[in-house]
């Protein structure tokens, strides 16, 4: 046989063999695959030590599949969402880089206590709540009013320590970010104090609107030395829903009873909004010192107080 004869066979025989490895991969790769969870959790490493976990998960991937995923590119690592249900194999390892984070949402409502809240996230995530609030301690220069009240989105599964100390480290930039603002400084002494204004405005206020108007109720009455007497104030930690009672006006000895003492409470009664925040900064500017909720749930404010007790009637009948 001549050598050009021999080449060509050659050829023909490793284009052949080509072929044929071209046409079982392309045969592989769309074998179907059924994933069975919405999402993927995948370790930091090579591409081998992400095929060895998935295999130990229970999905049936090879060598080849190593091969695949180099030529794909780097898997992502943490909660995936891969999405359910039957896929072909090309695009599920595909999604093993492409895959966005898989996050759970965390809502903070505000006027929410830390007790609550904390005990909330941890029933919905099934976290450790004494963990939770262990952490809240470590990271939170506020025993209340540390994390800002908004809905937030973290990844799921995220630990105890990392959910707190992320959810403070966000409310410190935007509470460093108003103080700045508005006081050309962020004093943490300072700003508690704000911060318990405001949080006296959130569980009084009827709505944003009120907000400039109860503060300057609220500072009226500490500039003449006048007590707070504001049920909300008494609506703190564990008693965040709580009605407040004429009994309970009598015998909670706590500095959060403001019928009971001057001043404001020590600490905020409850987590503030950027609006009750605002308004503690900017109060109105007026002469009131009363205010009751009236029969459309807004109140009627007055520096009278003789005033203030027909108000008390009209609301009454």
């Amino acid at each position: 046989m001549k050598k050009s004869h021999l080449l060509v066979n050659m050829s023909t025989t490793l284009l052949n063999a080509l072929a044929m490895i071209i046409a079982s991969i392309s045969f592989y790769i769309t074998i179907p695959m059924q994933v069975s969870t919405q999402t993927l959790k995948l370790p930091r490493g090579s591409v081998t030590n992400t095929i060895k976990h998935l295999q130990k998960e229970g999905h049936e991937l090879s060598m080849i599949d190593t091969y695949l995923l180099v030529a794909i590119g780097q898997p992502k690592s943490g909660e995936l969402e891969i999405g359910q249900g039957v896929m072909n194999r090309i695009d599920f390892l595909h999604k093993l880089t492409s895959a966005t984070e898989a996050f759970q949402v965390v809502t903070l409502i505000p006027g929410e206590t830390r007790p609550i809240f904390l005990e909330d996230i941890a029933k919905l995530y099934q976290l450790d709540v004494k963990k939770l609030d262990g952490n809240y301690s470590k990271y939170s220069t506020y025993k209340e009013a540390g994390i800002l009240p908004e809905t937030y989105h973290v990844p799921k599964g995220i630990k105890e320590e990392k959910l707190i100390s992320f959810l403070v480290k966000l409310s410190e930039e935007k509470y460093k970010s108003l103080a700045t603002e508005h006081l050309k400084k962020y004093d943490k002494k300072e700003w508690l104090r704000y911060l318990t204004i405001a949080s006296v405005i959130q569980k009084e206020a009827a709505n944003n609107a009120e907000m400039p108007i109860v503060a300057s109720v609220i500072y009226n009455r500490l500039k003449i030395n006048m007590a707070l007497q504001m049920d909300g104030t008494l609506n703190y930690g564990k008693y965040s829903h709580v009605k407040v009672t004429p009994s309970r006006i009598r015998t909670d000895k706590s500095g959060f009873n403001t019928y009971l003492n001057s001043g404001l409470p020590p600490y905020p009664v409850c987590s503030v909004s950027i609006e009750a925040i605002k308004a503690a900064l900017n109060p109105a500017k007026t002469n009131y010192l009363y205010f009751m909720k009236n029969k459309n749930d807004v109140h009627d404010f007055t520096h009278s107080y003789d005033e203030h007790l027909k108000n008390i009637a009209r609301a009454r009948k």
